[in-house]
């Protein structure tokens, strides 16, 4: 699993700490967006009070690492290791499954926390430490200062980051060698890079060493969200073909078709994943959502069960935390489905008969829910049973 992982700051954010700095810096409403530079602290507030506002999550570059560094400093914070592929392989080796990630950075932060049973391969020659601030919060998480009154509408998490190893995402010698025996090769990782150039090398070098893999190996691509937007569709122009399940979240769905979708709405949501299969005709396109996730495509019968298991592993960890166990995780597939989300998933099986399957989320009712990872842990439990070794 590849291609980088990284070092997180993760904060739960704490309302009068944000109401001080909204003071403090003067902030006004009509200043909260998100398609601003992060120039600042100040700038990456506003785009945090935004995500607030929006009841939406995303991932954002920080111009200067110090401010990232400096606003995680004002919360309590915990030290983690993220990334997809590492978020992932973490999550599998809770079921005593082995796995392989590929690494672009290294630092004894890493090294003390990957689990023993994730083998790592890493292109740097040198230790750095360039951490990301994740931001969770909850539902109706409320900031009221000045003239701004913010309430939350569901729990989100918000990715902040300046990471150099990740913008350049060197590749290692070594890749090809463990694609040799590997039954499925997941990706994720081209969204930090800034650089076409620099985009056009790393796709043509995962290009000859995916060349190494067996044929019947399956290749998983998880999006992300794209520092330079044009970036995702260059990855789409040279790798899409290669891809036997493109996967991603609501907020890259909608990101994707330009609006803002009413996720429990049959027309709504139809209609935007006919606009979301026409931008990535991928072979079998995977959105995964807290309501509900789909699989369309030839395949759709038979990833179903991955798709399960990727639904139940991200619902154990919003329920039971970073940590959890197998028996966790039984626990949580014996939930009661949603009952919206089972609604919705009938209705949209009907609409797609054959061509899809659509699978219904959880009911979870959780008072401090783990908002942070769950699109990792999800590709974790998706691939694991890919590669037959996690039932559903």
């Amino acid at each position: 699993m590849g291609l980088g992982g990284t070092v997180d700051y993760e904060i739960d954010l704490d309302a009068k700490v944000i109401e001080d700095l909204v003071s403090k810096w003067e902030i006004s409403n009509f200043e909260v967006k998100s398609d601003i530079p992060i120039l600042s602290e100040r700038d990456l507030l506003l785009t945090l009070l935004y995500f607030l506002k929006t009841g939406t999550g995303g991932e954002r570059f920080v111009l200067n690492s110090g401010d990232l560094i400096a606003f995680a400093n004002r919360f309590k914070k915990r030290v983690t290791l993220g990334g997809t592929c590492v978020r992932a392989a973490i999550a599998l080796s809770y079921f005593g499954i082995k796995s392989t990630v590929h690494l672009v950075s290294i630092s004894d932060e890493v090294r003390e926390r990957l689990p023993d049973l994730t083998n790592y391969i890493c292109s740097a020659d040198h230790d750095t430490l360039d951490p990301h601030l994740i931001v969770q919060f909850a539902e109706n998480f409320r900031v009221n200062c000045r003239d701004i009154d913010i309430t939350s509408s569901q729990p989100s998490r918000i990715i902040y980051t300046n990471d150099p190893p990740n913008r350049e995402l060197v590749i290692s010698d070594e890749l090809g060698k463990f694609l040799q025996d590997s039954s499925v090769f997941m990706i994720s990782g081209f969204n930090c890079i800034q650089d076409l150039a620099i985009l056009n090398q790393r796709i043509a070098d995962i290009k000859w060493h995916m060349k190494s893999a067996p044929k019947d190996c399956k290749i998983f691509y998880e999006d992300a969200g794209y520092h330079i937007f044009a970036m995702s569709q260059e990855v789409r122009n040279q790798l899409l073909s290669e891809f036997d399940v493109y996967s991603l979240n609501e907020d890259e769905m909608q990101g994707y078709i330009g609006r803002k979708l009413k996720l429990l709405d049959v027309n709504d949501v139809f209609a935007g994943l006919g606009e979301l299969k026409k931008l990535i005709p991928a072979k079998n396109l995977v959105v995964h959502t807290r309501f509900w996730s789909i699989v369309i495509g030839p395949d759709a019968n038979e990833l179903k069960g991955p798709m399960q298991a990727g639904i139940t592993m991200a619902s154990t960890r919003y329920v039971k935390g970073d940590v959890f166990t197998p028996s966790d995780f039984k626990s949580v597939s014996e939930y009661a489905k949603s009952k919206s989300g089972s609604e919705f998933a009938n209705e949209m099986q009907a609409r797609f008969g054959a061509d899809a399957h659509c699978i219904p989320g959880f009911e979870l009712r959780v008072e401090k829910p783990t908002t942070i990872g769950l699109g990792d842990t999800f590709v974790g439990g998706f691939v694991a049973a890919l590669a037959g070794a996690l039932k559903t």
